[in-house]
């Protein structure tokens, strides 16, 4: 390589116009074929309809006979006919020293809009040719016989005008043939993209070429879950191991939890653990509108996984086609899910052996699933994928966090302390929020506060403190918070306070944020006391201004549901009784009746009105009793508008009954039980507390 081309290659190393070396410009057009298509069209309207050589005139019969044809100007006579025998016309051609005369030069002979050089000069249309032919020889007889011209004939076919006659038969093909490409081709497994090809499987195939990269490494948390999974994985490396000894291989697992806990991640791990053919497709993927095409994709996806044994076939959100039969609301129709889950259950355990071909899949609605599809055979393990626990956080935060740029020292334990309940896709969320909220603020690093601000971002939702709300109002969002604060504060089995605001957010006019415990049961003393709790903003604002307004709907809500699932679900009532009327089944769905008497109604109507009654007393109680407090707390909420529990700590004190780990000064890990309060209906959804006006 020469010197000149050393430089220049060192001068635009990644090729001209800053691409590498054999891109081309995105920034440019492509070439695309139809560009040719579009060229030969062109080309053939410009040669139907345009002619750079001149144009022939249009004249009349008179014309022809008295100018032309007896003065002994034409040359040759040509009758044009058409395939139809309809539209007949005829072309003159003049003689080459006719044109130089003086009627002929006003046509520009050989110009481009004049008459062509060579002919034909003139043309006109006729009607019969018997007559036309008559005409002729009678303008002729008075000519001399050197004169007399005859009249040929040739026939020419309408190519437009035919094209034209097929031309909606050719857009009704043209269009059936669209219609039926983008509708086979719209699986990623869709096999060749056309009619026939509708009823083949549209999973994806991950195999050699395409394997899962994923592992048990990069799944966080859901160690019991992965130790269940991990035997999957064992089965298809060393079978032998297992049949020696007399055992069958288990046939499918069930993946059950709630959204964003990882189930799909944790089937990828399987897949890319296993390093065995993987097809994945989702349960909505078999539905389609045609009927019968379901059943035909199942026994297609089936075929396939049986000549990859071994293999794992992953069906995403099961619960599309394994609803119960017999539950559809459409009552009377023969349902193509139906149809789809019978072959599916004929797949799993019919007279075909499927060795080799394990089953994954994952719902997060279990209860509604049919019970064929649960029985042992089919499903063999019910694989629980539940929230992560502190610890189980901990290690999620870990997986998140690699991307970002942290501040150093950074204290993973006490953001997972901060997020109860959230599932590893809120906690994935968590990490992203805070980036774009260090960001915004052009920080070069995430800090605590960005952390924090994301968790209150997810919750609450946004600030929004342009939000006009008159000085009344505001008192009475002020003092309703500072009920909720002071009772739960005075209140043993009540949640710690985190943090209070009056700031609008979302819907809320005012939130305030707990740390629930994380526990596997409740007591009927802690339903209790988060029941004084949540009626404590109602209770300070009748104390305070002797009214009550719209502020506490979603307290009322909450505490409504608490009441009734005391009375009719857990059997906390004496009246009631050790009763449960919880379906955990999902079996009355689709019901037209209680399983109680009205009776027994009108009884669980009391009791739980009772219930909330008694709970309201008490928090009225509390209040005057703390009747200052409340009144300095609600005065400091609204000069700051937010409030935090060392607040809380300078006006009542330190609670004799916190926790030691929940104390801000002691952050460091600690194993504490792995627990969510049901439904979260103690805390509320996303552990924060807000009011809607």
């Amino acid at each position: 390589m020469s010197e000149v081309n050393k430089q220049k290659k060192n001068e635009d190393p990644l090729g001209r116009g800053g691409l590498p070396r054999g891109l081309s410009d995105p920034r440019k057009p492509r070439f695309n074929i139809y560009w040719i298509y579009g060229a030969i069209l062109l080309m053939l309207f410009a040669s139907q309809f345009m002619n750079f050589g001149g144009t022939p005139q249009e004249i009349n019969w008179k014309d022809f006979r008295q100018n032309m044809l007896l003065r002994g100007d034409v040359d040759k006579i040509v009758v044009i006919t058409t395939s139809s025998n309809s539209n007949n016309k005829v072309e003159i051609t003049i003689k080459k020293d006719s044109l130089t005369k003086p009627e002929y030069k006003k046509y520009e002979v050989g110009t481009f809009s004049g008459l062509p050089v060579n002919g034909p000069h003139f043309t006109f249309q006729i009607g019969s040719l018997e007559t036309f032919e008559k005409n002729v020889q009678e303008a002729q007889a008075e000519l001399p016989l050197e004169q007399q011209v005859g009249i040929s004939y040739e026939t020419r076919r309408n190519i437009w005008g035919d094209l034209f006659t097929w031309f909606p038969l050719i857009l009704l093909i043209v269009f059936w043939v669209f219609f039926f490409r983008r509708m086979g081709s719209g699986g990623a497994g869709g096999g060749g993209g056309n009619i026939f090809s509708v009823g083949k499987s549209r999973a994806q195939i991950f195999d050699g070429e395409t394997m899962v990269r994923i592992t048990f490494k990069d799944v966080a948390g859901l160690e019991e879950a992965k130790i269940e999974v991990r035997e999957i994985v064992e089965f298809l490396k060393q079978p032998q191991k297992y049949t020696d000894l007399g055992g069958k291989i288990p046939k499918g697992a069930l993946l059950v939890g709630p959204p964003g806990t990882g189930k799909t991640l944790l089937a990828k791990a399987v897949a890319g653990e296993a390093n065995v053919p993987f097809f994945s497709i989702s349960g909505s993927d078999f539905v389609e509108m045609f009927v019968g095409v379901g059943a035909s994709r199942v026994r297609d996806l089936f075929k396939q996984a049986k000549e990859k044994a071994p293999c794992i076939i992953f069906i995403d959100e099961i619960d599309a086609i394994g609803r119960a039969r017999g539950k559809n609301p459409n009552f009377g129709s023969n349902d193509e899910r139906e149809n789809t889950l019978n072959q599916l259950l004929t797949e799993m355990d019919g007279f075909t052996p499927n060795n080799g071909v394990i089953l994954l899949a994952a719902t997060n609605r279990a209860d509604i699933l049919d019970r064929a599809l649960l029985r042992a055979g089919r499903f063999d393990r019910q694989i629980n994928v539940e929230l992560p626990d502190l610890n189980e956080r901990k290690e999620i935060f870990k997986v998140h966090l690699r991307p970002l740029k942290l501040e150093e020292g950074l204290d993973l334990g006490f953001l997972s302390k901060q997020t109860p309940g959230f599932s590893g896709a809120d906690i994935a969320n968590v990490c992203n929020e805070s980036a774009l909220i260090a960001a915004r603020k052009n920080k070069k690093q995430v800090e605590k506060q960005d952390f924090l601000d994301a968790i209150d971002r997810i919750i609450g939702g946004l600030e929004k403190r342009n939000k006009i709300i008159s000085i009344n109002e505001k008192k009475t969002i002020a003092y309703h918070e500072a009920g909720h604060a002071t009772v739960s504060w005075k209140l043993e089995h009540a949640s710690p306070l985190i943090k209070v605001t009056i700031i609008p957010r979302g819907r809320a006019l005012g939130a305030a944020w707990y740390l629930p415990d994380e526990r596997q049961i409740t007591t009927v003393d802690q339903l209790f006391d988060e029941m004084c709790a949540i009626l404590g903003g109602r209770a300070s604002e009748e104390l305070t201004f002797g009214v009550v307004s719209t502020g506490a709907l979603n307290d009322l809500e909450r505490v409504t549901k608490m009441a009734y699932a005391m009375v009719s679900y857990y059997g906390m009532s004496d009246k009631v009784g050790n009763l449960s009327f919880f379906d955990s089944g999902g079996n009355t769905e689709y019901s037209f009746h209680k399983p109680y008497s009205e009776k027994t109604a009108e009884m669980i109507d009391r009791e739980a009105s009772d219930l909330i009654a008694k709970a309201y007393e008490r928090s009225l109680k509390i209040l005057r009793e703390n009747a200052d407090g409340l009144s300095e707390l609600a005065g400091k909420l609204l000069d700051t508008e937010v409030i935090f529990s060392e607040d809380l700590e300078k006006i009542f004190g330190k609670r004799p009954w916190v926790r030691e780990e929940l104390h801000p000064e002691n952050q460091e890990e600690e194993k504490t039980s792995e627990a969510d309060v049901p439904e979260n209906i103690i805390s509320g959804e996303g552990n924060a507390e807000a009011d809607n006006s």
